[in-house]
């Protein structure tokens, strides 16, 4: 795939498209996860990251290579972003969800 798009000298273009895309998929995943299961799902991203970082290393193509570690280390970004949106839903700026507050309170 990489040489392809060397050959026409898109890879770059490609993997900046690719990362703007894995960030903004991240991002509503990151306020439905707090919003359903709350700050307990972290380790669920850092179990992605990691597995992102070890299959990065075994990829030998550039262009996957390059998608696995964005893909990893936004993994690893959400984990903190995940706290961040839990203060975020207590000072009222996104809804809490009434139904996990029923269970856990």
């Amino acid at each position: 795939m990489s040489e392809i798009l060397s050959q026409y000298h898109l890879l770059g273009l490609v993997i900046g498209v690719c990362t703007f895309a894995i960030i903004g998929i991240f991002h509503p995943i990151t306020i439905k996860c707090e919003y359903y299961f709350g700050r307990s799902c972290w380790w669920w991203f850092l179990v992605l990251g990691m597995a992102g970082i070890v299959a990065t290393l075994l990829v030998e193509d550039v262009f996957w290579s390059s998608l696995l570690g964005v893909f990893s280390f936004s993994s690893f970004w959400t984990i903190g972003e995940i706290f961040e949106q839990e203060k975020r839903v207590a000072r009222g700026w996104f809804p809490a969800n009434p139904a996990r507050k029923k269970k856990n309170g």
